[in-house]
């Protein structure tokens, strides 16, 4: 049920707060003004996500190279495609989010509510996935190498 909603609110009530922001925008500065500010934020966001991206990528290199699990720098860059997709959306509230994941202040804040909501959801679906198998867990251990092709 809270998947159908959040779907909804993603897929219809969103573009339509967009068009009706768009229009009101577009009644106050005028439809060309307007036009321009979409684009343009899509421009700033493009340049943004490149910038943010290629040092998200470094920083991923750099923790690879010394061995270290890059795991919130991976978080990061998901967040980074996330609001990379958001600016190029047309529309200015999408804007303001892409914005938010592609600035590095607020995305790090973010991170620590994005790795909370994860983990409860990872948690979730290993309790169903172990009342599925009748709550019993079985481990075991494969080996690709052994496979036969």
């Amino acid at each position: 049920m809270k998947t159908t909603l959040t779907l909804l609110a993603l897929f219809v009530i969103l573009p339509l707060v967009e068009i009706l922001i768009l229009i009101q925008v577009g009644g106050l500065i005028g439809a060309l003004p307007t036009v321009g500010l979409v684009v343009a934020t899509a421009a700033v966001g493009a340049w943004l996500l490149r910038r943010q991206g290629l040092a998200t990528i470094a920083r991923l290199k750099e923790e690879m190279d010394r061995g270290v699990l890059p795991a919130q720098t991976l978080l990061e860059g998901a967040v980074l495609l996330v609001g990379g997709a958001m600016l190029l959306t047309p529309g200015f509230v999408t804007d303001a989010l892409g914005l938010m994941c592609l600035l590095p202040p607020t995305r790090r804040l973010m991170l620590p509510r994005l790795v909370v909501r994860i983990r409860a959801m990872s948690s979730r679906s290993a309790g169903q996935a172990g009342e599925r198998a009748g709550g019993r867990v079985i481990e075991g251990e494969y080996d690709v190498l052994r496979e036969k092709h």
